[in-house]
C-alpha cells in the first residue's frame, strides 16, 4: 500500500478565462512538480477548486495527472464529495485509471454527527477494492465538520484500507492524538509554515498548496530531515515561511495561479465566482517573487 509522504503537492486546476480546464497546462505542471522534487501529487482537492468542478471534469483532471506522472511518484486523487454515491464513483474511477489511492474530505456545510461521519467513511471504504488506500481529510474551518480522534480511531479499526489522514488545521493536540491512532496510521499535515516541526512530531509529510507553486524549499526541508541535517532543515523552513506569507497560505488561490504564471506555467484563471488578481496586484506579486527567487537563488522558472 503506497502511502502519502514527504512533499505531497496539492495541485491547482489550470483554467482558461471562461473557466474551462487546460489539459496541456496540467501536463506541464505535473512534469514540473516531479522534476522539482515533489514526492507525491494530489489533484482535485481544495486547492484544485473541487467545489467548482463537476464529476466529469474531476475524472478528466485525475486521468491527465495519472497518465502524465507515469508512476514516477504516487498520485492520490481527492475524491471527496457531498454524497457517498458521488464519492464512491470518483474513488472507483481513480482506482480504474491507476491512481495509488484517494483522499476523502468530510462532506461540507451541513453539520454531521460522529455517527454520520463514521458511517460515511465506512460506506466509502467498504465500496473500494481491498488494498486500495484511502486518506481521511479533515479541514474543519472549511467543511464545518470536524473529525475527532474517536471518530478516526473507529473508522481506522473498522476499515482495512484507511491508511491515514490529511489534517489541515493547526491544532497540535489533535495532531498528537491522530499520531496515536495506530502504529501504521499515516498523518499528513496541511500547515506549511510549521512543516519541519510537524516532521519532528512524527507526521509523514505535508500536503501543500504552496509547494504546488514553489516545491523547492519544501523538498529541501524534507531531504534535510531525512539526512538528519537539522541546521539545513531550519534554514529552509524559514524560506518556506516566507513563500507561504507571499502566497497567502492558500487563503486566495488566485495567488497560486498567478505565482505559477510567474514561473512559466499557464495556470490561467479562477473559476467564477472566484476572481483573478487585479493587474496591479499581479504586477506587485511578480516583483516580490523576483526578489524572493534572487534572495534564495531559486529559478524563476518551474
Amino acid at each position: 500500500m503506497k502511502k502519502l509522504h514527504g512533499v505531497t503537492v496539492a495541485m491547482v486546476t489550470p483554467m482558461d478565462s471562461r473557466g474551462a480546464f487546460l489539459k496541456e497546462a496540467m501536463e506541464q505542471l505535473t512534469e514540473a512538480l516531479i522534476a522539482r522534487g515533489a514526492d507525491c501529487l494530489y489533484p482535485c482537492g481544495t486547492t484544485g477548486e473541487m467545489s467548482r468542478l463537476n464529476l466529469k471534469e474531476r475524472k478528466e483532471i485525475a486521468s491527465v495527472v495519472v497518465k502524465t506522472a507515469k508512476k514516477r511518484v504516487p498520485v492520490y486523487i481527492h475524491a471527496g464529495a457531498d454524497t457517498p454515491k458521488e464519492t464512491i464513483e470518483l474513488a472507483l474511477h481513480a482506482r480504474q485509471i491507476g491512481a495509488d489511492g484517494v483522499g476523502v474530505v468530510t462532506p461540507a456545510f451541513l453539520h454531521m454527527s460522529s455517527r454520520e461521519m463514521q458511517n460515511y467513511y465506512l460506506e466509502v471504504a467498504g465500496a473500494l477494492p481491498e488494498g486500495f488506500p484511502l486518506y481521511l481529510y479533515n479541514i474543519p474551518q472549511c467543511s464545518g465538520n470536524d473529525l475527532l480522534y474517536k471518530d478516526v480511531k473507529t473508522i481506522y479499526e473498522n476499515a482495512e484500507n484507511v491508511a491515514g489522514i490529511k489534517y489541515s488545521y493547526l491544532d497540535l493536540n489533535r495532531t498528537l492524538e491522530y499520531l496515536q491512532v495506530g502504529e501504521d496510521f499515516s498523518v499528513l499535515h496541511g500547515c506549511d509554515k510549521v512543516f519541519a516541526s510537524l516532521l519532528v512530531l512524527g507526521c509523514g509529510g505535508t500536503v501543500s498548496g504552496v509547494a504546488g507553486v514553489f516545491p523547492e524549499p519544501f523538498a529541501e526541508v524534507y531531504r534535510a530531515y531525512q539526512e538528519k541535517d537539522l541546521e539545513r532543515m531550519e534554514r529552509w523552513q524559514k524560506v518556506c515561511v516566507e513563500i507561504c506569507d507571499i502566497l497567502k497560505c492558500g487563503s486566495n488561490m488566485a495567488y497560486f495561479k498567478s505565482g505559477l504564471e510567474f514561473r512559466g506555467i499557464p495556470a490561467g484563471h479562477m473559476r467564477s465566482p472566484q476572481m483573478d488578481l487585479e493587474e496591479l496586484e499581479r504586477e506587485h506579486l511578480f516583483c516580490i517573487l523576483r526578489d524572493f527567487c534572487r534572495k534564495f537563488q531559486i529559478s524563476e522558472k518551474l
